[in-house]
């Protein structure tokens, strides 16, 4: 399992305020836009993104962070084997992610993801 990618989740009920600070003065592009949940980064370096959403989708608490791997059931049994309790999923979610949520020993409750193919 390794991991790809790791988003900032900022978790707020008017996403909206992120975009003249973001978008408009920063110049970072729209990755994703699900209503709940809007992303800022840079096509041409998919590391840079950070997230403003109003939950964490499918009426879940917004994640502290996102953690994309290209393996979701190997991450998945290493926290298993390590102890750490899994608070949501594993699950498919219906924007092509497969996912599920654990908190971290810091108590962060981390989002750890795969696209689906």
């Amino acid at each position: 399992m390794k991991v790809k990618r790791i988003v900032a989740n900022i978790n707020t009920q008017d996403i909206t305020a992120a975009k003249c600070f973001y978008q408009d003065v920063l110049g970072l592009d729209v990755m994703m836009d699900h209503g709940w949940i809007k992303t800022y980064g840079l096509d041409e370096e998919m590391s840079i993104q950070i997230s403003f959403a109003s939950q964490g989708g499918s009426e879940t608490p917004t994640p502290d962070l996102s953690i994309e791997v290209d393996d979701v059931d190997a991450a998945l049994e290493g926290m298993k084997r390590a102890g750490y309790p899994i608070e949501y999923g594993p699950i498919d979610e219906p924007w092509g992610v497969r996912r599920f949520y654990v908190r971290d020993p810091f108590g962060k409750l981390i989002n750890i993801l795969a696209h689906e193919d």
